[in-house]
């Protein structure tokens, strides 16, 4: 169930932190949809909190995600710009 949690001011701008690098990073323009978000996970061997990212760009799904919390990644985390296109997805896999 999917409750209503309050983030820390810390925890915002680290969320929007991330999203600002993924822009730059991928040369997205203004327009185009970015999400951050953390997502608790219970699963066995799974990290408790995942920060995932998806962004749009010419109607398609990209994403990747970082086994940790939004306020320990940093940018040196983000993919490559030229994995750009391997992040096009709309399946998770097994996951999430």
């Amino acid at each position: 169930m999917l409750g209503n949690v309050r983030k820390s001011a810390a925890q915002i701008q680290a969320l929007d932190r991330i999203a600002d690098w993924t822009r730059i990073r991928f040369s997205l323009s203004p327009e185009a949809a970015v999400l951050v978000s953390e997502v608790a996970c219970s699963q066995p061997g799974c990290p408790p909190l995942e920060t995932v990212v998806a962004f749009w760009e010419n109607e398609q799904r990209h994403h990747f995600k970082f086994f940790k919390p939004a306020l320990d990644v940093i940018e040196d985390d983000l993919p490559p710009y030229w994995m750009k296109t391997a992040l096009i997805g709309d399946d998770w896999g097994d996951c999430c």
